[in-house]
């Protein structure tokens, strides 16, 4: 019977190893799915922390071309504006200088209408006549300030200097 209980301990574990294997068999599978989609996952993860770091970069990029082109345009726009104040300066100047002369365009021009409108007629202490000859430069030193007795004309755009 020894015999009997060592075949059947025998038949018992060729039984447990049988389904033993089958276990590993079904295992295997299971634990290679496993590890399978560890590997896919991690390298899905991998691509997508790469993804990320290349939009990282790229807006890191995008930020230091966008602080370039801002610094650029505000040189441009303190450039721009030194120089409307020197020309608001040159202007203010030639307006100052504008309504200088037109002053004295003016007071010229009613020298003339006076010297013009007062006819010829002088009176003098001496000879108590009219003096009519304004064609000489002794009786007439303004006479080259009328042309045709019209007044002297000028605009803002003769004025240059």
């Amino acid at each position: 019977m020894a015999t009997s209980s060592t075949g059947a301990s025998s038949a018992s574990s060729t039984l447990l190893r049988s389904s033993s294997s089958e276990e590993d068999f079904q295992k295997i599978p299971v634990d290679e799915r496993k590890r399978k989609r560890m590997l896919s996952n991690r390298e899905s993860a991998r691509r997508s922390r790469m993804r990320k770091q290349k939009h990282l970069d790229d807006l890191t990029e995008q930020v230091s071309q966008l602080t370039k082109d801002k610094n650029q345009i505000l040189s441009s726009m303190n450039v721009t504006t030194q120089l409307y104040l020197n020309l608001e300066a040159e202007n203010s100047i030639l307006r100052a200088q504008m309504a200088e002369l037109s002053s004295r365009l003016q007071s010229l021009n009613e020298i003339i209408d006076f010297i013009n409108t007062s006819n010829g007629v002088f009176e003098n202490d001496h000879f108590d006549h009219q003096i009519n000859d304004f064609d000489t430069f002794n009786m007439n030193p303004w006479g080259s300030f009328a042309v045709n007795n019209q007044p002297i004309m000028a605009s803002a755009d003769m004025i240059m200097y």
